[in-house]
């Protein structure tokens, strides 16, 4: 009777000493340790330059240093999977953009769904695109430019970073939009395809605003429109395409993701630095140096932004044939 109380007695304490330390690591206020954002795509782009405008800030007020690792890869769907396939404990975190729900319709088979397995934590802002010529192209309007396309069919191509870019997808879009047949020359980047442009091997692109922008005096080129559905503050006088191309729209959101199942307490958290973070004006104008607009959402919101976008990226994916596989 003896041995089977001490048995017993041993396994309560054991359970007990196990329900303490999972009580007390339940109780560690979250952060207790850096925190990594992850970027699916090398240094110097867009999204790795948003993290690192905005890490040490963020770091500052959580209370632990906030690290920004590239992971580029397979049209960052390698950064994507690793995050999705993390801990759920809100120390593994993506800066995803648009390209994050285009890979869920570009590829044909993927190691998560990019809707299901991803919580919405933090909305940072939002860009838009410009279409941009070569100064030989006679097109001074985005108008002008599909009269023109349309009597050269196979003639002039376009620019892009590669296959199931942004740059890529924008311009496919458009040319299924507006009924034309202008080639995609693939580089390595959406820096050595501005330079494509620029030196007239390609006659047309729709880039980045922070590709194109240093450029928008140059006599080498000329912006004939952008990608939003209205005007953009980054380049006054330049028409929407859509005023052109009814229907046609095509900008980019950015946010941090974490994966499913990270609990609420830590996304709202994380949702009211960063909101804190993007209203202040030192943040804004290293933003808009960027050509993003800075912005905000709660986290109910910016998940119902996710599941749209998918849909309409489904749409525009559809739309230009493109295939990453």
């Amino acid at each position: 009777m003896n041995i089977w109380r001490h048995t017993w007695a041993r396994k309560f304490m054991t359970v007990g000493g196990a329900l303490l330390a999972l009580a007390a690591q339940a109780a560690d206020p979250w952060p207790a340790k850096p925190i990594k954002i992850v970027i699916p795509f090398s240094a110097g782009g867009v999204q790795d330059t948003l993290a690192r405008s905005i890490s040490n800030e963020l770091g500052a007020a959580l209370g632990q240093p906030v690290i920004v690792e590239n992971r580029p890869g397979a049209g960052g769907t390698l950064a994507t999977n690793f995050v999705a396939k993390s801990a759920p404990d809100g120390y593994t975190l993506i800066l995803a953009a648009a390209s994050h729900n285009i890979n869920g319709s570009l590829y044909s088979k993927l190691s998560y769904d990019p809707v299901r397995d991803f919580v919405g934590a933090a909305y940072v802002g939002s860009t838009s695109y410009i279409m941009v010529v070569n100064a030989s192209v006679p097109a001074k309007s985005v108008s002008e430019f599909v009269a023109y396309a349309k009597t050269r069919p196979g003639q002039l191509n376009y620019a892009t970073a590669g296959a199931g870019s942004a740059t890529h997808l924008s311009m496919a879009y458009f040319n299924g939009m507006a009924g034309l047949d202008i080639v995609n020359i693939p580089t390595k980047g959406a820096g050595e395809a501005m330079f494509e442009v620029l030196s007239g091997r390609s006659q047309v692109m729709i880039n980045a605003n922070n590709v194109v922008l240093p450029f928008a005096k140059d006599a080498r080129v000329r912006m004939l429109g952008v990608t939003s559905g209205k005007a953009s503050p980054f380049v006054p006088g330049v028409e929407p395409i859509g005023a052109a191309v009814p229907g046609y729209a095509f900008d980019s959101w950015f946010g941090l993701l974490a994966p499913t199942g990270t609990p609420p307490d830590i996304v709202n958290k994380l949702n009211a630095e960063v909101t804190r973070l993007v209203k202040r004006p030192e943040i804004i104008e290293r933003l808009h140096k960027q050509g993003v607009e800075p912005g905000s959402m709660a986290p109910e919101a910016f998940a119902q932004l996710l599941r749209q976008d998918f849909e309409r990226m489904a749409k525009v994916v559809k739309t230009s044939g493109a295939k990453a596989d």
